[in-house]
């Protein structure tokens, strides 16, 4: 009835209507105010916690001696691995399958055979011990890890930098980028550290059960507190990113930086949903870029190219997730069983058209020897299983709901968008998880596995992202 014309003349409704504008917009205000208060005061961090995973109980204290390590070999190691290769069972494939059913075992046979007659292991030993490596015993566990320096050159400035693979790579992974960080004649250069995640390649199997990205984190700043540093940089893909991402998220104050090349975000939400149905058309109204939409729609559409691929792509991911044990027990026990099963990743994950091929394409990125060398790391410390385990410590609860999954990340951030990375993440999106994106690159080629692929687009990105932070 306030609005009636029998109540108020136009001059009173007029001023009625100031008021109750001038009310929306003091408590907009006062909203707009809370909003921020509370955002200020809302945990920027995860609980860092504890725990123990070696066998018994935890003793009252910890050796914290770190050692050098060397990777050794016998010749009664290799005479095995020789003897199960020459008893494989091989299934022909079916005709113009390609890698379409996984891996090819006509081009299997011929990995089979250069890992037979012409891979040297006790070569490839020579050059894993090429750099530095040592051990550690962590919350019951002997971690190992590369720690490699720079040569001292005068004026430049050297940074410590960890970096963490994933699955199922291995510290070799960053065998190629490894000089291009240390031994720069930039005016940075890196102090790089590189362990291996515990129950994968030489660190020692978690004896029990939880072991997952977050205890890893706290393992990996132990470990760097261990070796004197208080601050530092991080970078990872694949496992390597959740686990960098929990420890910036874990100890900020310690976490210079923070660089992805396989980036997150959680895919729910209206605004998602929203950009899916609109960006291909409008894309500049959801903050999508012209590349964004290449990448995410391409010919095919986002169903095809982000649903349904995935689903193609992510098997392995439900029998690691769910029964890990099941799936090993035979990959663990037949060393060509173990390479189909962790090469056929190297082909799909580099490039999804790779499937069309009858080789897979994975001497397009990787030499054989290369390959097979990530592969007898697995082979010879029998480790398959244990980090194969790692997916269902992750997943045995909703990773959705997990804190460190609704707590944002605020250190500075350089995100890596490789064009054949698994999913496409636009920056948009990644804003929602990362709050301080000081770099966003669209790497112009490259796939899951960038520091095994392209080690000098990974380096130079990551030197870029660096210098803009310590400008800043």
């Amino acid at each position: 009835c306030l609005h009636s014309e029998n109540i108020m003349d136009k001059r009173d409704k007029c001023l009625f209507q100031l008021l109750v504008a001038g009310s929306a917009v003091a408590v907009g205000g006062l909203l707009t105010c809370y909003y921020w208060v509370y955002q200020g005061t809302k945990t920027k961090r995860i609980p860092t916690g504890d725990g123990w995973w070696g066998a018994g109980e935890k003793p009252r204290s910890e050796d914290e001696k770190v050692f050098p390590f060397q990777v050794q070999t016998s010749d009664e190691e290799i005479q095995d691995l020789y003897e199960r290769i020459d008893r494989t069972r091989y299934t022909e494939p079916l005709e113009d399958a390609g890698f379409q059913y996984g891996f090819n075992s006509t081009y299997l046979k011929k990995v089979v055979s250069h890992w037979r007659h012409q891979f040297n292991w006790k070569k490839q030993i020579a050059i894993l011990n090429k750099y530095p490596q040592f051990k550690t015993n962590i919350e019951g566990l002997d971690v190992h890890f590369l720690h490699v320096r720079p040569p001292r050159r005068e004026g430049q400035k050297v940074l410590p930098l960890m970096l963490v693979h994933g699955w199922p790579g291995s510290v070799y992974e960053f065998y190629r980028i490894l000089p291009l960080l240390t031994d720069s004649l930039d005016s940075l250069a890196f102090e790089v550290i590189c362990p291996s995640i515990p129950g994968y390649g030489f660190s020692e199997a978690p004896r029990k059960q939880g072991f997952n990205s977050l205890a890893a984190a706290r393992v990996f700043h132990k470990l760097m507190e261990r070796l004197g540093f208080s601050e530092y940089y991080l970078q990872g893909g694949d496992w390597g990113s959740l686990i960098t991402t929990n420890m910036a998220q874990m100890k900020p104050e310690c976490v210079k930086g923070l660089h992805l090349n396989m980036l997150t975000s959680k895919m729910k939400g209206f605004g998602v949903l929203f950009s899916i149905l609109i960006g291909r058309y409008l894309p500049w109204l959801v903050g999508f870029t012209r590349e964004d939409v290449r990448r995410l729609f391409g010919s095919v559409g986002f169903m095809e190219r982000n649903v349904y691929e995935i689903l193609r792509e992510t098997g392995y991911l439900h029998i690691q997730g769910t029964k890990p044990d099941s799936a090993g027990c035979g990959v663990n026990d037949s060393p060509v069983g173990l390479a189909a099963y962790m090469l056929e990743k190297f082909s799909t994950w580099t490039d999804f058209n790779n499937r069309d091929l009858e080789d897979g394409g994975l001497e397009r990125k990787f030499t054989l020897d290369d390959l097979l060398t990530n592969i007898m790391i697995y082979w010879t410390t029998g480790s398959i299983v244990s980090s194969m385990r790692f997916y269902k410590e992750n997943f045995k609860t909703n990773i959705e709901n997990r804190l460190d999954n609704n707590t944002g990340v605020y250190v500075p951030t350089g995100l890596a968008a490789f064009p054949n990375e698994l999913m496409h993440v636009p920056q948009s999106w990644a804003r929602d998880r990362f709050r301080n994106i000081y770099s966003y690159s669209y790497m112009p080629r490259g796939g899951h596995f960038a520091a095994f692929e392209e080690p000098q687009l990974l380096a130079d990105d990551l030197l870029q992202f660096v210098k803009k932070v310590e400008k800043l």
